[in-house]
């Protein structure tokens, strides 16, 4: 089994790096750490370019299994004292190893790529500035286990591999199709030029959302946390949904409304 090259100085031109891809300064690059999200990336064919490992992590009988891969290629792997280490790391308890990775390309096509809607929910989300990237990771990893056919997300939200966004997605944004940058306007001329009715999610609505036929393909509209979606956005979409709720609650956390109306949609294409 090789061994790791040995880096003990913060200052390190590689550490300076992994820095700026950290902190989004190197943005054709991502910052996957953590065990299982690194897992995650391998398994789901990121091109990995470096490898970095605390001393504690190692020496630790896990490293066998997740570096298996990475020993057999020419990636670059460095062991870092626990107290270097900490300086690239992005959480407060490590778990001691962090990949630089080629940030894969968030394109129409990868949405486009299975037209079909045999095998996935005829549902496409569209996040309009989502600008959390704990709810907007929290919203992929829900989509792939409802099986959306693709989730496109708006300029000005969140980077979707982001530190914070990868590790609420636990690697889903590795895998669910993905078209970022995109404007309102350009998500809902895309979805009609493709037959899908266009549904964003408002709070007063007639349309309740355990009534309306979720087997229909869809864009499905949300807006950003923090002021929904305008007049004139919701004046451009073909109809609106509000989630049924008691007790007069006022709104519910973005992630958890995605969840409640992709199950909802789930739910009646699983009835045969």
């Amino acid at each position: 089994m090789a061994s790791f090259e040995k880096i003990t100085s913060r200052d390190n031109q590689r550490l300076i790096n992994a820095r700026k891809v950290r902190d989004g300064r190197m943005t054709d690059l991502i910052f996957v750490e953590g065990i299982r999200l690194a897992r995650e990336a391998i398994r789901s064919g990121i091109v990995v370019e470096e490898c970095f490992v605390s001393a504690s992590f190692a020496g630790s009988d896990s490293r066998f299994e997740l570096l298996e891969f990475i020993y057999k290629t020419s990636i670059f792997i460095a062991e870092l004292p626990d107290r270097i280490f900490q300086t690239i790391a992005d959480t407060e308890n490590s778990q001691g190893v962090i990949l630089i990775a080629r940030r894969p390309e968030n394109l129409l096509a990868d949405v486009e790529t299975s037209r079909s809607f045999a095998n996935t929910l005829p549902v496409v989300l569209f996040l309009s500035e989502a600008s959390n990237p704990s709810n907007l990771g929290a919203i992929l990893r829900t989509a792939e286990a409802a099986g959306v056919k693709g989730v496109i997300v708006s300029q000005y939200s969140a980077d979707v591999f982001s530190p914070k966004a990868l590790r609420a997605s636990m690697g889903a944004a590795f895998r669910v199709p993905i078209w970022s940058g995109v404007s309102f306007d350009e998500a809902i001329d895309w979805a009609r030029k493709n037959g899908m009715t266009t549904t964003a999610t408002t709070a007063n609505s007639t349309n309740e959302h355990i009534k309306l036929n979720w087997k229909t393909p869809r864009l499905v509209v949300f807006g950003s946390e923090a002021h929904g979606l305008s007049d004139e956005e919701v004046d451009r979409v073909d109809e609106t949904v509000r989630i049924v709720m008691k007790n007069e609650v006022e709104s519910l956390n973005l992630a958890v409304a995605a969840g409640i109306i992709l199950f909802e949609a789930k739910r009646q294409n699983d009835i045969l």
